[in-house]
């Protein structure tokens, strides 16, 4: 169990080779979208738990379209897309009434 993962065959055929060519590809993609959709997440948090409002609501207009963009493309559901932004927006009205 020192390796790790089992190694994967290699499809014979021309389609699944060129199948898992893709895979590798979109794999990457939606890996980055996904650590993009962390970041943005987290930066408003930090924000939200240093207290600076002004620097709280300018990360949360990013994080939106971040997290649009991302539910949109089907990398996270959009019913959890729609559930962290309201989540957080109340955390940063939050910081308004504070």
């Amino acid at each position: 169990m020192a390796s790790g993962k089992p190694k994967k065959k290699n499809p014979r055929l021309a389609s699944g080779r060129k199948r898992a060519r893709q895979d590798v590809k979109l794999n990457a993609a939606n890996t980055s979208l996904r650590s993009k959709y962390r970041t943005a997440v987290k930066n408003v948090e930090k924000a939200v738990l240093s207290g600076d409002k002004a620097k709280a609501t300018e990360l949360f207009a990013k994080m939106q379209a971040v997290v649009d963009t991302v539910a949109d493309k089907g990398i996270f559901h959009k019913n959890k897309a729609a559930r962290d932004k309201s989540r957080l927006s109340t955390k940063v009205k939050a910081l308004a009434t504070a």
